[in-house]
């Protein structure tokens, strides 16, 4: 009994007790979340195009922000670095469409979900290669003061990146759903042959998409290499979009949203007010609990569309 009270009623009389506190934490969660859906938006443009989930997504965003910082250290000006990492990216996808895409049309799902894994695997050895291994501290000009709301503290740093991060989602979110490309990527997804047959070019929508899911990891990469440096954790930061994704639904921009914010409220709620009950690091592993438990009951998420199977 007292396991238990110490579980669900201390931590909600601390609550009670400093809600300036409890914002600041709730706050700071939602801060997170945003960024964890920008990750999460560009595995979501690549599923929606392609049918297939790219495990490389989380090096793209390492390898991007490598590439920035390492022509940051060239004295490179911010502003051309940061286009001359576009062009890097956009010719990735043109060389991830030649070179792998291109040869497995309509193969198996699982088949274009392998070859992810080795570009993944490339990616960040080339990197490596490139840039080496140490880490590397970012400094764009994102402020790092503090506003006081009461008695709670809000990090600027946290707005700016939540603000840039909104704003992507939502212009990406109105072009899916209000262009005629973002039309071709849906039909691309449900059907690789049918979208062909009624003229849609797949090598170019794969190259489209494919490239503007290069620029959310560089967006996401230069955000968070900004808070943590550059390092090649960052990949291993960006998989936390996978429970991100299994809430939010694999195939949905807003459910990206949502399940980010979700993910990142829920975490730092945990870690602060149960961590000492659990022995710590609730934020290493709050998430993928959470995403197990919707695996169970809503195995589509939140808002991805529900399978149905005749047989």
């Amino acid at each position: 009994m007292e396991f238990l009270q110490s579980i669900f009623v201390t931590p909600f009389v601390e609550i009670v007790d400093s809600p300036y506190f409890f914002f600041e934490v709730f706050f700071g969660g939602l801060m997170a979340g945003v960024m964890y859906s920008l990750v999460a938006l560009g595995f979501v443009l690549i599923f929606k195009a392609s049918g297939v989930f790219n495990f490389s997504q989380g090096v793209m965003v390492l390898f991007a922000a490598l590439n920035f910082v390492g022509l940051l250290e060239h004295g490179v000006p911010i502003w051309l670095a940061f286009l001359i990492t576009m062009a890097i990216m956009t010719a990735l996808a043109f060389a991830v469409e030649r070179l792998v895409l291109r040869h497995l049309v309509n193969q198996e799902p699982i088949i274009l979900f392998m070859a992810t894994i080795g570009l993944a695997f490339f990616l960040e050895g080339f990197g490596e290669t490139l840039w080496g291994s140490e880490i590397k501290p970012l400094e764009v000009g994102i402020p790092n003061d503090v506003w006081f709301m009461g008695d709670a503290m809000i990090q600027q740093a946290d707005v700016f990146a939540a603000v840039v991060a909104g704003a992507m989602v939502t212009v990406l979110a109105l072009f899916f759903h209000y262009t005629r490309v973002g039309r071709a990527l849906r039909a691309v997804a449900d059907d690789h042959q049918a979208a062909l047959s009624i003229g849609i070019p797949l090598n170019h929508i794969w190259i489209i998409v494919w490239a503007v899911a290069g620029v959310v990891a560089l967006v996401a990469g230069i955000l968070w290499g900004s808070k943590l440096g550059v390092q090649f954790s960052l990949s291993v930061i960006a998989l936390k979009a996978l429970p991100v994704l299994i809430l939010g639904g694999f195939t949905s921009i807003p459910g990206a949203i949502i399940g980010g914010l979700i993910i990142g409220a829920g975490e730092k709620v945990a870690e602060v007010y149960w961590g000492s009950v659990f022995g710590g690091a609730i934020e290493e592993w709050f998430a993928y609990i959470v995403a197990l438990v919707f695996l169970f009951f809503r195995p589509q998420g939140l808002f991805g569309d529900k399978i149905i199977e005749r047989v």
